[in-house]
């Protein structure tokens, strides 16, 4: 690739190498592994650009096939930061072949000018292309309720990111023309127009690459920003002493179990669970021991609990499970199971044991929101405690 403005090329050169150095400052040295792979995209894009640069030292071969490597494997790691920001997407065979198969080729047909930039640039245009679908592509979503750690991180409610994805659509629209302009001016140059002369189209290249490194970079700090935002959502409705949902992101996530559940005419029960003797245990070994119990029995809940379902810290010492789809008989194998994992594990990781009650109740038709559920969860708990700790409790008119 030759360009005969040589100010245009520079500029070119200057953007790439100040867009990495401001990215790494930006996200930092030890980003996200999103952010990480766009600062490989626009390291690998400033690599490219050197490599370019070096073509007038000499071994014009070398330095323009690793320019090749360098513009297919950013577009790839563009493509990966794409699939950690937003929902996976298919052509990770493509994102893994491309920067290999591409330049290998490049550079062993690199005596036949016009079958080598044609072979190039066709290979970058269908990475600009995946790149394009990745951006529109809306897979159907799973209506079944997840819980909040399975939520995926961008997709918190009230973070959008239509904006960043419309920049970098707006990157890669016009690269992805002027590479097929390209790619037909080198494959077959005798057939084109005097219009589309080579000088020409290489400008409108070098145009649309500091059209789309522009707006690139505007995109991945908006898209760095909107995971900061959605992180910090997150950590806000988290219990930071467990890593369960907190009380008010449990009653926010309850609404669609329950609706779920009303709209499926699905059984769905609330386990209600409260540690035993939490105050003596605190008097007997420390506030650093009760806080060491509650963390523990938070991850035996998350453990042992099914994929879907969700828990939370909803009191001090008490815990919520929604059981969606779930008969008599879960909260039951449920209750077993963290008795189960408390015995191996308290002693163990704690120096004592530790034990729990807990009472559970179903979904009503007359159920307003989820405190009616809870208020009767929260009577058979008490029953519980009042039977003796240690146990699980029904509310009345169901078995357990």
């Amino acid at each position: 690739m030759h360009f005969d403005n040589p100010t245009l090329f520079n500029l070119l050169l200057v953007q790439s190498l100040t867009s990495s150095v401001l990215l790494l400052m930006l996200m930092g040295l030890r980003p996200s592994p999103a952010a990480r792979w766009a600062q490989a995209f626009m390291g690998l894009q400033a690599f490219a650009w050197l490599c370019l640069a070096a073509v007038d030292l000499g071994a014009a071969r070398l330095w323009q096939t690793l320019a090749m490597a360098g513009f297919s494997a950013s577009l790839s790691a563009l493509w990966w930061s794409l699939q950690l920001w937003l929902k996976p997407q298919p052509g990770r065979a493509l994102a893994l072949l491309a920067p290999v198969l591409m330049p290998l080729v490049y550079g062993l047909q690199f005596e036949d000018a016009s079958f080598r930039v044609a072979w190039a640039q066709f290979w970058l245009a269908l990475q600009l292309a995946q790149l394009m679908f990745s951006l529109l592509w809306h897979p159907k979503e799973d209506t079944a309720p997840r819980a909040l750690s399975e939520a995926a991180p961008l997709g918190l409610p009230g973070i959008d990111n239509k904006h960043w994805r419309m920049l970098l659509l707006l990157a890669c629209a016009p690269a992805l023309l002027v590479c097929v302009l390209r790619g037909l001016l080198g494959g077959y140059s005798k057939s084109l127009p005097s219009l589309f002369s080579a000088d020409a189209i290489n400008t409108t290249l070098g145009l649309a690459a500091y059209w789309g490194l522009s707006l690139a970079l505007l995109a991945l700090v908006l898209a760095w920003r909107h995971e900061i935002e959605a992180d910090l959502a997150k950590l806000a409705q988290t219990d930071g002493l467990t890593g369960l949902p907190d009380s008010r992101a449990f009653a926010a996530r309850a609404v669609d179990f329950i609706s779920m559940a009303r709209r499926h005419q699905e059984p769905l029960a609330m386990v209600l669970l409260d540690i035993d003797d939490l105050k003596s245990i605190t008097a007997e070994h420390g506030p650093q021991a009760g806080d060491r119990a509650m963390a523990l029995f938070a991850s035996c809940i998350q453990s042992q609990m099914r994929l879907g379902d969700l828990a939370g810290r909803v009191g001090h010492d008490q815990f919520g499970l929604l059981m969606s789809r779930c008969e008599a008989q879960g909260p039951q194998a449920m209750d077993k199971r963290m008795r189960d994992a408390l015995t191996q594990r308290a002693q163990a990781e704690l120096g004592f044991a530790l034990n729990f009650s807990g009472g559970w109740a179903k979904l009503r038709f007359g159920d307003r929101n989820i405190e009616d559920l809870k208020l009767r969860a929260e009577t058979a708990l008490y029953e519980a405690k009042r039977g003796g700790h240690g146990r699980l409790q029904a509310e009345p008119g169901l078995e357990g």
